[in-house]
C-alpha cells in the first residue's frame, strides 16, 4: 500500500471523527506486537486478489495484518457478495470464527501486503496474557461494527461516502501517515458494498464531494480538502 507520510500541519489537522475508528482503537495492536516480540512466528507476502484464507477452510490461525490492505467479505449461495471490512495494519483477521471450526468468511489482499499467522491454541498456551489481547480486538470490532451499523442506518450516500473516507483517514493518520492524502486500493464497487450503495452511487456522491471543494478526486487518489466541513456535513439531517 503506497502511503503519504504525515506532515506536521496536517498531523495537527487529524480529529478523532469517523464511525469505524480512532486512535485509541491502536491499542490492541500495540499490546499485541510488544507481546509478540521475539515469538517465531510465520508471515506471508501476499499479492493483490490474494486469499488469506477462504470461507469454509478449516481455521487454525488468527492473522495479524501488518503491512498492505485487504477485504473480507461474505458470499452467497447465489453469488451475491458483501464486504464486511477493510483491513489494515494492526487489525486482525479470522475473529469471526473463533467459536466454530472453519473460516467464516474470506479475506483477500487488494494490494501487496504481509500476514503474521498465530496459531491460536498453541499462543493460547504459551503466551501469557494472549487471549486478553484477543479480547480486546474483539470488543474493539464490535464497536466498530456499531459505529458502521450507525452511519448506514442514519446517514445518506454523500454522508456514508464522507465518513468512509474521514475513516480512512483517522485509521492512516494513527499509523503515521498523512491524514489528507490516501490511495483507495478498493475499487468503487467495493465501497459501495460496504456501504450499502450501488456503484453509481459511489460515484456521484465522490463527485458532489468534489465539487463542494471538500475533497479532490484523481482516480484512486482522494485528497482531503476540507475535513471540517465534512465532519459538519456529517452533523446535517439526512435529506435522502
Amino acid at each position: 500500500m503506497l502511503l503519504t507520510r504525515q506532515f506536521p500541519q496536517e498531523a495537527a489537522d487529524q480529529q478523532c471523527t469517523a464511525a469505524y475508528t480512532c486512535a485509541d482503537e491502536q491499542r490492541p495492536m500495540r499490546d499485541i506486537e510488544a507481546l509478540l516480540q521475539g515469538v517465531p512466528l510465520r508471515r506471508r507476502t501476499l499479492k493483490a486478489k490474494e486469499h488469506v484464507f477462504r470461507a469454509g477452510q478449516p481455521r487454525r490461525s488468527l492473522f495479524l495484518v501488518h503491512a498492505g490492505f485487504f477485504k473480507t467479505c461474505l458470499t452467497s449461495t447465489d453469488g451475491r457478495e458483501k464486504i464486511t471490512g477493510f483491513r489494515m495494519r494492526g487489525d486482525m483477521l479470522g475473529l469471526d470464527s473463533l467459536d466454530i471450526g472453519n473460516y467464516a468468511c474470506d479475506a483477500i489482499a487488494l494490494d501487496v501486503g504481509e500476514v503474521w499467522e498465530l496459531p491460536y491454541a498453541d499462543l493460547c498456551g504459551s503466551v501469557p496474557e494472549f487471549e486478553r489481547c484477543i479480547t480486546s480486538f474483539l470488543a474493539a470490532e464490535i464497536r466498530r461494527d456499531w459505529g458502521w451499523m450507525l452511519t448506514l442506518a442514519t446517514l445518506s450516500a454523500d454522508q456514508r461516502v464522507a465518513s468512509f473516507l474521514l475513516d480512512l483517514a483517522t485509521r492512516l493518520g494513527a499509523l503515521g501517515f498523512s491524514p489528507r492524502r490516501m490511495t483507495l486500493r478498493m475499487t468503487r464497487a467495493d465501497l459501495g458494498s460496504f456501504l450499502a450503495l450501488k456503484l453509481e452511487t459511489v460515484t456521484r456522491a465522490l463527485t458532489r464531494l468534489q465539487s463542494s471543494g471538500l475533497i479532490q478526486v484523481r482516480g484512486k487518489e482522494i485528497v482531503l480538502r476540507d475535513p471540517v466541513s465534512m465532519n459538519e456535513l456529517l452533523q446535517t439531517a439526512d435529506c435522502d
